[in-house]
């Protein structure tokens, strides 16, 4: 039924558009919000000065429904918005045409309520290109293989395995189609800027890369732990955290009392397993415990120890960074066989904590094991649910490892050397060691291990560290009031009206403007 033409629109008319929805696909608590939250925006909008044409990508139903509201503010205040949504709930799954097209008519029927402060346009009825430039098929298939290391949870994937061969062949139809959708779109209709979420990988990896071919600018944003705060950045994908600007504005600037103490306390509250600030999260699931108990229960004796930081497998803050080794998988195989060889060193290798939320991934555990037939004595690997608190291993290492996890930045702060494997945001500044060949990095940990004092970081090393850390964990992280995870309490909190007010704009005014590519101005 779905391949006839009018059966869902005839069916959707007659009897499931007053259904209560029992898709995952749902977006009824933002139609019935939406009226209210417009009334109030209208006379605001039409008392603005006029902004930037905005067009904003969303796809997946809780990112719509944020980019409804966030839409709905950039419009009070003057900008002329285009809600560009592509109606998929699962973007591993095959949806059949029925279905999809009765998820684009309940998507423009909730929408419907922005009008007329905010277009709207389904990407599922856009006529596509025809062809595609040659570098955007290149991109279009490494984003592909990252949607499937996402979705999978590991990096090792098999085109002779049915199902993810399928998987794959099925990112590539979708994001296909994106690309020659945007493509054509975005010629038509040239916009100032495109507004994305996340902008590395599925459809909204694709719709920023096409908006970058064409030299149109594109702002991606994220959200890390903390309520009221977002991150974004202008130009590139918000995963690949790249912080050149925040190093040049704010580095060269001194640290004072009370930005060391800020940066204590966070890092007192991780050690003591603590939630610190608007967060819930916790990054550790265990107080410290000293280095003295942690050296007894691991057993370490007085030779080096070289601690070794892993991330999640899958993680989009993992994905494309990659500088020497294919992969982080890679990495971590080939560093515990040089360790396991290495008997006048100790190696402890933490498993991220986070793997706790993620159980179908595949633990950097079970990579150091499929490495090594038998874990010599001399390699301890501490799982993500042992009882052992990451930032006494810190203070218990004399050399750390890392990819692109924030430990390699907290050993730093601690003054220990840290050599620097995949493209993280605090590499390249001065704090790190930074092999850029396979070469290089065993030459380095040659070098590093045969003099570990010499390689000790300096005092303006050090001073270095805890500064980019204020940068980054304060200054990085702008002020927004809707986080994505609980978008509706935190819209209870800050409501449409309240954003807008003279309170809010004094808190979010200079984000909004970041996010439509005006350049940020510092407090």
């Amino acid at each position: 039924m779905g391949d006839l033409p009018f059966t869902a629109e005839i069916d959707w008319m007659l009897r499931s558009r007053n259904r209560p929805r029992k898709d995952h696909f749902n977006l009824d608590r933002l139609q019935k919000s939406l009226p209210v939250a417009r009334a109030i925006v209208e006379p605001i909008a039409k008392n603005a000065e006029p902004g930037k044409n905005v067009l904003f990508f969303a796809t997946l139903h809780y990112w719509i429904e944020q980019s409804a509201y966030l839409g709905l503010i950039l419009a009070g205040l003057g900008h002329k918005v285009t809600l560009l949504t592509l109606p998929y709930s699962e973007w591993h799954k095959q949806k059949d045409n029925f279905t999809q097209r009765q998820r684009v008519l309940h998507t423009k029927d909730a929408l419907s309520m922005l009008s007329p402060l905010i277009g709207h346009a389904s990407m599922l009825d856009l006529k596509p290109a025809s062809d595609l430039p040659d570098i955007l098929l290149a991109d279009i298939k490494e984003i592909s293989l990252w949607d499937v290391q996402y979705t999978l949870m590991r990096e090792e994937v098999n085109m002779d395995d049915p199902s993810d061969r399928a998987l794959y062949n099925l990112r590539i139809e979708r994001n296909t189609f994106a690309a020659k959708a945007a493509f054509e779109y975005l010629q038509n209709n040239k916009p100032d800027v495109v507004l994305i979420p996340n902008g590395l990988i599925l459809e909204m990896g694709i719709v920023f890369r096409v908006a970058r071919y064409l030299n149109i600018d594109a702002v991606t944003y994220e959200f890390n732990d903390q309520r009221e705060q977002i991150w974004l950045a202008q130009n590139s994908s918000i995963m690949q955290q790249e912080t050149d600007y925040l190093v040049e504005a704010r580095c060269s600037l001194p640290v004072t009392d009370d930005m060391f103490e800020r940066v204590a306390d966070l890092e007192n509250a991780r050690r003591g397993a603590r939630v610190w600030g608007k967060s819930k999260r916790l990054w550790q699931y265990v107080s410290s415990q000293g280095a003295a108990e942690t050296r007894k229960m691991l057993g370490l004796d007085d030779r080096p120890v070289v601690m070794l930081a892993a991330n999640v497998l899958g993680d989009s803050l993992t994905l494309g960074r990659d500088i020497f080794a294919s992969s982080m998988t890679e990495w971590i195989t080939k560093t515990a066989q040089y360790f396991a060889k290495r008997t006048d060193v100790q190696m402890v290798i933490r498993v991220h904590p986070g793997e706790k939320l993620v159980p179908q991934a595949k633990s950097m555990g079970t990579v150091v094991r499929e490495a090594l037939s038998e874990l010599p004595s001399h390699i301890h690997v501490i799982g993500a649910l042992d009882k052992i608190n990451t930032y006494d291993l810190i203070e218990i290492a004399d050399v750390g490892l890392a990819y692109t996890t924030t430990v390699g930045l907290e050993t730093a702060m601690n003054g220990r050397p840290v050599i620097s494997c995949g493209q993280t945001h605090y590499r390249g500044r001065g704090i790190t060691i930074d092999p850029n060949s396979w070469d290089e990095y065993y030459a380095t940990l040659e070098k590093v291990l045969g003099d570990i004092p010499a390689h000790q970081m300096n005092e303006k090393q050090i001073e270095f560290a805890w500064n980019y850390a204020y940068r980054f964990f304060f200054e990085y992280p702008r002020p927004f009031p809707w986080r994505l995870m609980n978008f509706w309490d935190d819209l209870e909190a800050w409501s449409v009206e309240k954003v807008l007010s003279k309170e809010g704009l004094a808190q979010f005014k200079n984000t909004f403007d970041f996010l439509v590519g005006y350049p940020f101005v510092w407090k």
